[in-house]
Order: structure tokens, then sequence, then C-alpha cells
């Protein structure tokens, strides 16, 4: 059974959690991207929290901006130290051992799993990314790869003082647009059920939602604006040392697959699984598959 409650943190902020299994048991943590929320983990928050795979304490939030969790209203607030602090205290407050036995993590959680990977790994003893890139690897990419710089270029849309506005339009029919196939089809997972699931989300908001491209400069230049080309980040900001599992759906289309090379120059205890004919989507397209290579990553003795 999943059940709801709101995590409220020592340092002001609320996060709205997803959770399953019992309280006092290892706990696995796992984190949504955009335009998402937690209720995409459902099929794996029940998974693990069963006896049979390990009985953890599974716990989904949403992230600050997201649903009812909080949204600060200043752009700033949605700076990579802002989440990393949000998701020290909702681990410092629920596990019982004071890290997490595996930080799972997909689009923008992933962003924030990689900072706390470096920063403070004492919280986690495991780290699996689902299409998430390295801030390493992004940098060099949105530098000096075409091909990603324009992948990535819908980041300037969201960036728009007016996006919110935009997405809203028409029963979010640009939201829903980002789920279409490359033929321009809805995919089949998108149900009428999951539709209202996100329907649901995005009325409570998308102005925090929106925040983290804002606050991130990690973007990909363009005429006026160097963006990414401006950053530097120095080693010491991006080697990750716990063990790591690295799932990559190969038909994301705009996390493209150059965005792998030199992970291990970087993540020194590294698993990397390639999902084939799988979009960034793959959460939703194959929960069994990522419930399988997780599973695997658990068990294993590093």
């Amino acid at each position: 059974m999943i059940q709801t409650r709101t995590a409220l943190l020592p340092h002001g902020v609320s996060l709205q959690c997803r959770e399953s299994g019992m309280p006092g048991r290892p706990v696995l943590v796992f984190l949504h991207g955009f335009p998402e929320g937690a209720f995409i983990w459902d099929e794996l928050l029940l998974h693990f929290a069963r006896p049979e795979n390990g009985g953890y304490h599974c716990i989904a939030p949403y992230l600050r901006g997201f649903g009812e969790s909080s949204s600060p209203p200043a752009t700033e607030a949605y700076r990579a130290k802002h989440l990393v602090q949000d998701l020290i205290a909702l681990i410092s407050t629920t596990c019982p051992t004071g890290a997490v036995e595996c930080l799972v993590a997909h689009d923008w959680g992933g962003a924030v799993a990689w900072n706390l990977a470096n920063q403070q790994p004492q919280w986690l003893k495991r780290l699996a990314i689902i299409n998430s890139p390295h801030p390493g690897a992004f940098l060099r990419e949105l530098q000096s790869n075409p091909a990603q710089q324009a992948a990535s270029q819908y980041m300037h849309f969201l960036c728009r003082p007016d996006a919110e506005a935009l997405l809203a339009e028409n029963d979010f029919e640009r939201l829903f647009a980002f789920f279409n196939t490359p033929e321009g089809q809805a995919p089949t997972w998108l149900t009428a059920p999951v539709r209202e699931q996100y329907r649901t989300l995005w009325r409570q908001g998308l102005t925090g939602a929106c925040n983290y491209y804002r606050a991130s400069p990690l973007r990909p230049p363009r005429e006026g604006d160097r963006a990414a080309l401006d950053v530097e980040l120095p080693e010491s900001m991006l080697r990750v040392d716990v063990p790591t599992l690295v799932l990559w759906a190969m038909d994301d289309p705009a996390l493209l697959p150059g965005l792998l090379h030199g992970l291990p120059d970087w993540v020194h205890r590294l698993q990397l699984r390639q999902i084939e004919q799988a979009s960034h989507w793959v959460v939703h397209e194959h929960p069994e598959r990522i419930a399988q290579e997780l599973g695997h990553f658990l068990q294993l003795n590093w």
C-alpha cells in the first residue's frame, strides 16, 4: 500500500512524500524529474517494499516546487545547494541508520543526487541514476557537442517568463507533447488515469518546476547567451566514490548517448546498463526492467 504524508523539515521546507513499506527498515529514496511527480515511482515503491524484494521502506518525495511540497517564489531558491539541503534533511529525519541504502533518481532528481553523492556521500550507500547526466559530461557536451546543444534548446523555452502560461494552454498541450513518440503519437503508458495524475500535479502550479531551469547555468549556448560556455566545474566537484548504477535509455531525444562518455573517469565504482528502445520516460515504459536492474545492484557486494 502507498501512503502520502508531508515531511516537515528542520529548515522550514515541507516535502509531500509517497511511501510504502515499514518505517525502521532500510530506506530507498526515489527522486523524480520534470515535468513529473513522485507518483512515477509507485510500482517500484510497492515492489521493493515486499519482503521478498528486500522489505525496504520506500520514500518518493515531490521535490520542492512540485505538487504540495514547498514552492518558494524566488528563482534562486532552486539552486543546487538548496535542493541538496532538502534531501539531506529528508534522509536525516527518516533513515534509522543515517544513510539511505540507495538513492534512485531520474532527470532533475538525478542532478540533485549527483551533487549529494559528490558533496556529502556519507548520506547514501549506493546511487542509481536513470537518464540524468553527470554534471561533468553534461557541461562538456553543452560546450562542445552541436547535437546535444540542439537537443537541449528546449531549456531556453522553459526559462521564459511566460513559460508557465504557455505550458498550461489547451489542457497542457505542450507538456503532454513532451511524452510523444518520435512519430508524434501519445505513448501507450499515458492512459487516462495517468493523464489525470499529471493534470492534477500541473494544476498545482508550474512556476517551481520551471525555476529549476531558470536557476541552472547549465544551458546550451545561443546567440546573446553564452550559458554553459561560461561555466567551469573543478574536478573536485565531479568525483563520485559511492557504488553507482547508471541506467540509460538509449532513445532519449533530449539526453544523447554522448553523455555516457568518460563516466568511469569520474565515477570510480560504476555499473552502466544501456536500455535499448526506451525513451527519456523509461520509468513509465519499463518499470519491470528498472526493478530488475535495481534489485541486482542492491545485492552486489562492493
